[in-house]
C-alpha cells in the first residue's frame, strides 16, 4: 500500500502544476459554471481515478520506460501514431508552460524579471531530470502532500470568511471565461488535457512498480487526489468569486485576502506546483526521443531545455489559451482509447471464465 500511495501522490504532482498552478485553470473549467461545477469536479474525480488506474496498470506489466509502449499497446499503430504525436508535443508544450508560468510569478510576486525566474526555473528541471527516474519520482511525491495542505487551508479559509450570496456567485459564475459551453464537456476536457499531460510520466512511473495491482491501486490514488483538489479548489473560488474573479493568478489571490505573508509562502507553493510538472514533462519528453541515462538523452535534457526556454517568452497567458483546450479535444482519443481497452480486458476475462465454469 505505501508504494501505492507513493505512486499516487506523484501522480497527483505531475498533474497539479499544469492542472492547478494558476488557478485559471480551475476558475474557466468549473467555478464558471456556479453549482455545476461542483458536479464537474466530481465527475472528473471518477475519470481521473479511472484513466489512472488503467494506465499504470498498463505500464506496470510492460515495464515501460516512457509512454510509446502503452500508446501502441491501447490504440494500435494507425491511431497510436496520433496519439504519440499529440503527446509527445504536448509534454514539450505544457515544459514550455511551466518555463513562462514561472517567469511570470517571479515577476508579478517578487519582481523579479520574467526573464531570470524563467532561467531559473528552466535550470532546476534540467538538474533534476539528470537524475534517475526513482529520485524524480521521489521529489514530486514529497510536494504533493504540503500542497494539498495549502489548498485545504485556503479551501477553509475562504468558506469560513465567505460573505456572498448564492445568487451573487451565479451572477459572478457567468461573467467567467468558460474553457466549454457545457458542465460536463469543460469537465471531460479538463481530464483529457491532464492525461495527456501526465499520461507518459505515469506511464514510467508505473513501469517501476513491479506488481499491477500495486500500480492500478496507486493511479486510482492519484486520480480520486486530484479530484478532491479540484473540489476544494473549486469551493474556496466559488466563495471568494468576487475577489478572485477577474486574477490572473486566483490561487495567489485567495492567499492575499489572507495576509502578505501567506501570499509570499503560496507563490512558493506554486513555484513548486511549477517545478512538480516541468520536471515530468522535461523527463518525458526527453525519455521519449533518447534512451534515459545516456550520453545523448543528457545533450538533449540540456538542448531541450534550452529551446523550452527561448520559446517561453510568447507569454504564460497566451500559451494556456491556446495549448490547453486544443490538446484537450485530441487527448479524447487517448481517454477513447483507454475505455475501449479497459471494455475488450473485461470481455477477454468473462469469456475465460465461462470456458472454464
Amino acid at each position: 500500500m505505501k508504494e501505492s500511495i507513493r505512486l499516487g501522490a506523484a501522480f497527483a504532482g505531475v498533474v497539479v502544476g499544469a492542472g492547478f498552478a494558476s488557478g485559471q485553470e480551475i476558475l474557466q473549467f468549473f467555478t464558471s459554471f456556479g453549482l455545476w461545477g461542483i458536479a464537474g469536479g466530481i465527475a472528473a474525480m471518477f475519470v481521473f481515478a479511472f484513466i489512472g488506474m488503467n494506465l499504470a496498470s498498463i505500464g506496470s506489466s510492460l515495464k515501460s520506460k516512457s509512454h510509446k509502449e502503452i500508446i501502441y499497446k491501447i490504440c494500435g499503430k494507425p491511431i497510436g501514431l496520433f496519439v504519440d504525436a499529440v503527446i509527445t508535443f504536448f509534454l514539450f508544450g505544457v515544459a514550455v508552460i511551466m518555463y513562462a508560468g514561472a517567469g511570470s510569478l517571479f515577476e508579478e510576486q517578487f519582481g523579479i524579471p520574467a526573464v531570470v525566474g524563467s532561467l531559473f526555473m528552466v535550470v532546476a528541471t534540467m538538474v533534476t531530470v539528470l537524475l534517475n527516474v526513482q529520485k524524480i519520482i521521489m521529489l514530486i511525491g514529497a510536494v504533493t502532500p504540503f500542497l494539498v495542505a495549502m489548498i485545504i487551508i485556503l479551501a477553509g479559509y475562504s468558506v469560513m470568511t465567505a460573505d456572498i450570496s448564492g445568487t451573487e456567485i451565479a451572477r459572478l459564475a457567468q461573467e467567467q471565461d468558460a474553457a466549454a459551453p457545457h458542465w460536463l464537456l469543460s469537465a471531460f476536457l479538463y481530464v483529457s488535457f491532464n492525461i495527456a499531460c501526465s499520461a507518459s510520466m505515469l506511464a514510467v512511473m508505473g513501469g517501476t512498480v513491479k506488481d499491477r495491482k500495486t500500480a492500478a491501486i496507486g493511479g486510482a490514488i492519484g486520480g480520486g487526489l486530484l479530484g478532491i483538489l479540484i473540489l476544494l479548489v473549486n469551493i474556496a473560488m466559488m466563495a471568494k468569486l468576487d475577489a478572485v474573479g477577474g486574477a490572473a493568478m486566483p490561487t495567489l489571490a485567495l492567499a492575499a485576502e489572507v495576509s502578505p505573508i501567506l501570499a509570499n509562502i503560496m507563490a512558493i507553493v506554486l513555484l513548486c506546483m511549477i517545478y512538480n510538472t516541468a520536471v515530468g514533462m522535461l523527463y518525458s519528453f526527453t525519455a521519449r526521443v533518447s534512451e534515459a541515462g545516456t550520453a545523448r538523452f543528457k545533450a538533449y535534457v540540456f538542448l531541450f531545455g534550452i529551446g523550452g526556454f527561448a520559446l517561453s517568452f510568447v507569454g504564460f497567458v497566451s500559451l494556456v489559451g491556446t495549448l490547453y483546450p486544443i490538446t484537450g479535444y485530441l487527448g479524447f482519443a487517448l481517454i477513447g482509447a483507454v475505455v475501449i481497452y479497459w471494455f475488450r480486458k473485461v470481455a477477454a476475462g468473462a469469456r475465460v471464465s465461462s470456458e472454464t465454469a
